[in-house]
């Protein structure tokens, strides 16, 4: 295995308009492709049934590694005491316990039930970021149109008040609708980072941990649907390249921005099996309207232990209440706090 893991005349016009047509109608390249991982010496990918490489069972993406290099650091890669380090004191932050009465303690993160990463499978690598694609690790410029899209998101944000005002304030993942880990591309969910991978002659299902979402992806090359037609998910088409499933994704809505990301994103996956314990995963995000460039990234997804448990969320919204009940309490005591400094 690769030493990066620890754990792609008349006639004439007539000619040039069947040829843009077959074009528009044709996969997007996004770029030149980075060569696809190579299996582990001497592993062979086992097969299904019908002959492709058999990517089937649990796997989780949860990792320490941030999609972008952090600021002063040059290299691409740690040292194994590095990675080792770093993800202690993670872990010692994660395991770490709310204050009382607070906002994080009523609306658990990672410090609350065990949801730090340290207690199971994660998904490590030497990488210093995900983000292989520019060299420096960072994400591309944004766009002038970027940051005009991302000006009216912000002054929509502020006409819903601040992030504990509502409900309708909230973030997605607050409301239970949607989380990071569904993409495309899937990204660690900071827990519960768990996948299963179903195939087929002509599908693979992909089932999320995270509010159990299931993506369904074709095999048969058909083209993506109408530019009307607009998914949470996109639509996503699959075929394989060699052992490499490759899956191209469109059609977002744009209600789920990935990184600020607009509803012309389209990402390019690229799942390879290098051993039994990892798959290789890559994407290639393209966004025009938003960033001056395509970006790649890289991680792991570990073998782990299934089966995958129905995640209710905060089931009936509880949570979400005890939240918003929290924020305004915080609220009356700052001004019983203030009323009683004004009168001393």
């Amino acid at each position: 295995m690769s030493h990066r893991f620890l754990v792609s005349a008349k006639i004439f016009p007539v000619l040039v308009a069947v040829a843009v047509v077959v074009t528009l109608m044709m996969p997007v390249s996004i770029r030149a492709q980075a060569p696809d991982p190579t299996p582990a010496p001497g592993y062979t990918p086992p097969r299904t049934p019908d002959g492709q490489p058999d990517l089937q069972g649990f796997w989780t993406n949860a990792t320490y590694t941030p999609l972008e290099r952090p600021d002063g650091v040059a290299d691409e890669f740690y040292s194994s005491a590095d990675v080792a380090q770093s993800q202690a004191e993670a872990a010692e932050r994660e395991s770490a316990q709310t204050v009382p009465g607070t906002i994080p303690d009523v609306h658990y993160d990672f410090t609350q039930f065990g949801l730090d990463r340290s207690q199971s499978t994660v998904a490590s690598t030497l990488r210093t970021s995900l983000i292989f694609d520019p060299s420096d690790g960072k994400l591309p410029s944004i766009t002038q149109e970027g940051e005009r899209i991302r000006a009216e998101r912000e002054a929509a944000a502020l006409l819903l008040g601040g992030r504990w005002d509502s409900a309708q304030s909230n973030q997605l993942d607050d409301r239970c609708l949607i989380m990071r880990g569904s993409g495309p591309p899937m990204m660690d969910a900071g827990y519960n980072s768990n996948y299963q991978i179903v195939q087929s002659r002509d599908h693979v299902m992909i089932l999320v941990e995270m509010i159990h979402d299931v993506r369904i992806i074709p095999l048969d090359r058909k083209p993506q649907p109408h530019a009307n037609v607009r998914q949470w998910m996109g639509a996503s088409r699959g075929h394989w390249e060699g052992d490499t499933l490759v899956v191209e994704t469109a059609n977002f809505n744009g209600k789920n921005p990935f990184y600020g990301s607009s509803e012309d994103m389209r990402v390019i996956e690229r799942f390879t099996r290098v051993d039994d314990e990892t798959i290789v995963y890559r994407f290639t995000v393209d966004d025009p309207t938003m960033w001056t460039g395509p970006w790649s990234a890289e991680s792991a997804m570990k073998a782990t232990i299934g089966p995958i448990f129905e995640v209710a969320c905060h089931e009936g919204n509880y949570g979400l209440y005890n939240t918003l009940v929290g924020a305004r309490l915080e609220e009356e005591q700052a001004r019983e706090a203030a009323a009683e400094s004004e009168s001393n």
